[in-house]
């Protein structure tokens, strides 16, 4: 039995959780992410990476403290794509730059070869990626740019806090829209087309790569045996599918604050309509093929706070599955991906005047199944592009702890939905999995229970998914 310190840093909050390598969650914690404002542009956020890596450090503490008898043979990372910790000469973390930050926007008209730019990132050229917002930093902050010794993920950025050693796994490095997903290296012509040095470009790094030795100060702080590891880990997306063994050839879908819907695929992948991401596997040995309806799960996080904050998630099921009809639709998923758009209104579409039968619960069972029909629409057409026709889908992540979603979408798309045991915490899952190859050590996981979802004919959701897709189009045509 071996114990890993594994941290999963994720959009609004990031977590560290002390394990074993037969999947169990000895012990977590969790701190909320904390982000500023930046003025100096429309849509600016940053974080200060010394805060971060204060309350990460300390919930090491409380776990090493709560667990003192256990020693721990391995630390790994994955983190959210699309966000970026700056590090200067003199080996400080200095600046954020969070996947929510939009401050490349004002200038992409400003960024040439749009077309030769997807096909070799497999990204639309958008303000998403880490080289807009490098782009945008240097616009306004020429200093801070020059500042810039090397750049990493959140994820590899763990790796640096304990190995003082700057990689970035293949995973990460497809996110910043400076690596060649063709040729799986840094691209020259990308750094170009955005004004950036490829200086600022770290070493690609494989994951399971050991990254080591761990500092002597880290060792003694954390329990950590001498012969303790630092292992590579990856972008959150890839690491969390990691938890349901996914193969070539197959579907899954991780559904959390965002919902990606991803084929994996041997070889790259070009659509020359542009209508799907091309990210690098873990490792950069395969492709992940992306479409992906934006934010799901926190919509539906943020109703029932709102709405029903004395209802329990349960009740809440119970009620769905006494549901027999809908009063109303909603659309607040935040992209329509096949279009290249992002949809910055949403809201509810019912009957006019206003029904007096209309209840709140009809509201957040609408919201449920936005999210459904979401993911259902961008699924059809992934496997329209891809030709993946497995008669069963792979899930993973918490947004597959609603019942009625995982019986939604078995419905909608006429196929199995597939959950493996420990898919509510799939990226920790996914951590202890490539910990454990790392180490070649042997594991419970592959034993792991599965549930199964049977597509169901004449439900409500297939019912509302009709409705859905007509108000849909009346508010985005």
């Amino acid at each position: 039995m071996k114990h890993y310190l594994l941290f999963d840093m994720g959009t609004g909050n990031s977590r560290v959780a002390l394990t074993d390598s037969d999947g169990n969650i000895l012990g977590i914690r969790t701190f909320n992410n904390v982000y500023y404002r930046d003025n100096s542009y429309e849509d600016a956020q940053y974080f200060k990476p010394d805060e971060w890596q204060k309350s990460l450090l300390q919930g090491c503490d409380e776990l090493c403290q709560q667990f003192p008898n256990i020693q721990i043979d391995a630390i790994s990372a994955a983190g959210a794509r699309q966000s970026f910790v700056l590090i200067d000469a003199h080996q400080n973390s200095f600046f954020g730059l969070p996947n929510i930050d939009n401050r490349g926007r004002a200038y992409m008209n400003d960024v040439p070869n749009h077309q030769a730019i997807y096909h070799i990132s497999g990204k639309w050229a958008t303000e998403d990626f880490g080289a807009a917002k490098i782009m945008g930093l240097k616009k306004i902050y020429p200093d801070m740019y020059e500042k810039i010794d090397q750049f990493t993920s959140l994820s590899e950025w763990i790796g640096w806090i304990f190995t003082g050693k700057t990689v970035m796994e293949y995973s990460q490095a497809s996110e910043t829209q400076m690596y060649d997903t063709i040729n799986k290296e840094w691209s020259h012509m990308l750094c170009e087309c955005y004004g950036l040095e490829m200086r600022i470009l770290p070493p690609l790094c494989a994951s399971g790569t050991l990254l080591g030795p761990i500092s002597a100060a880290m060792r003694k702080r954390f329990h950590i045996a001498d012969d303790g590891v630092f292992v590579v880990g990856g972008a959150d997306t890839q690491t969390a599918l990691k938890q349901t063994d996914i193969q070539e050839g197959e579907i899954a879908i991780v559904s959390g604050t965002t919902s990606p819907v991803v084929a994996i695929v041997k070889d790259n992948f070009y659509d020359h309509k542009e209508r799907v991401w091309v990210d690098a596997g873990l490792g950069g040995s395969n492709y992940q093929i992306e479409m992906n309806p934006g934010v799901t799960g926190m919509n539906y996080q943020r109703i029932k706070n709102q709405m029903f904050s004395d209802i329990s998630y349960g009740e809440l099921e119970k009620m769905y599955k006494e549901k027999k009809h809908f009063s109303c639709t909603a659309a607040f998923t935040s992209l329509l991906f096949y279009e290249k758009k992002s949809l910055r209104h949403g809201g509810f579409l019912m009957r006019s005047p206003l029904q007096d039968d209309l209840k709140k619960e009809d509201l957040i069972y609408a919201v449920l199944a936005d999210i459904g029909c979401s993911i259902n629409e961008e699924l059809s057409l992934l496997i329209e592009l891809t030709n993946a026709h497995c008669d069963y889908l792979l899930g993973c992540a918490g947004g597959f702890q609603s019942d009625a979603l995982c019986h939604m979408i078995a419905d909608l798309s006429g196929k199995e939905l597939h959950l493996k045991e420990g898919y509510s915490q799939a990226t920790v899952q996914g951590l202890i999995s490539i910990c454990n190859g790392s180490l070649k050590q042997e594991t419970k996981l592959i034993n792991r229970k599965e549930i199964i979802y049977q597509p169901e004919q004449g439900t409500l959701i297939q019912e509302y998914n009709k409705q859905w897709s007509e108000n849909r189009h009346r508010l985005f045509d």
